[in-house]
């Protein structure tokens, strides 16, 4: 467990992830991460669980009716 200390980065607050937690999280400056509030305390996650879950919806609507798809693309 580590403490991170919370600093003023212009008009807002933020906090300053070390190096090697940007390392384990596989992101650099610039990348997005999504804070989720979750039952036990917050999780910070360079992934956005709905928009997987979304995107797998998605791949099994275009495999099934890919023949639709096809019709309706003309």
């Amino acid at each position: 467990m580590r403490t991170l200390k919370i600093t003023t980065v212009g008009n807002s607050a933020g906090i300053i992830l070390p190096r090697d937690i940007l390392e384990r999280l596989r992101v650099s400056k610039g990348d997005e991460l999504y804070l989720v509030e979750e039952p036990d305390g917050f999780k910070l996650t360079p992934y956005n669980k709905e928009l997987i879950e979304q995107m797998d919806v998605a791949e099994d609507i275009m495999r099934d009716d890919r023949d639709v798809l096809k019709v309706l693309a003309r």
